[in-house]
């Protein structure tokens, strides 16, 4: 359902999300996402034409999240690469159908907006918080957010 694209965006923004405030380079990023080095170069590209990332130049430079992880949701991340199109009136350009969609064409769109909705409502502060054993990135986690996850997931009794 999600293109590759925004599967890369949502590594690279919730590593980002864990790394801040420090800038990380297109080469960290890809090594901590396992994403290609030269398609990340273009996503990155991509999320920073829609202001989710900026760059900086120099000795610290890199990417750097423009929103703190708990302002920026999955779904800005989404739209900002490959946008969730709606299904506004018959794509099969019927006539009588229009804007009032058939019974399958109303279905997949309703499970657009669910999609839109549980996205918009998820920040990536969120997803990293969430306890689990299961940490997403978890070999570029900083020491310190690892050991935190750890003490929330044995805190609240989490697996």
């Amino acid at each position: 359902m999600l293109s590759q694209t925004v599967e890369y965006a949502l590594r690279a923004a919730v590593y980002l999300a864990d790394q801040g405030p420090h800038a990380r380079t297109t080469e960290q990023i890809a090594e901590i996402t396992r994403v290609p080095q030269a398609y990340l170069s273009k996503v990155m590209q991509g999320l920073a034409r829609a202001g989710i990332v900026t760059s900086q130049r120099g000795i610290h430079g890199g990417f750097l999240l423009v929103k703190r992880p708990e302002e920026l949701t999955i779904l800005e991340v989404v739209n900002a690469v490959d946008p969730i199109q709606r299904i506004r009136t018959c794509p099969l350009g019927l006539p009588g159908h229009g804007v009032n969609l058939c019974p399958l064409h109303r279905r997949l769109d309703q499970a657009l907006a669910s999609v839109e909705q549980a996205f918009g409502s998820t920040t990536l502060a969120e997803v990293l918080a969430e306890p689990t054993a299961s940490i997403p990135l978890c070999n570029g986690l900083t020491e310190d957010s690892a050991d935190r996850r750890r003490r929330r997931i044995r805190h609240e009794g989490g697996a």
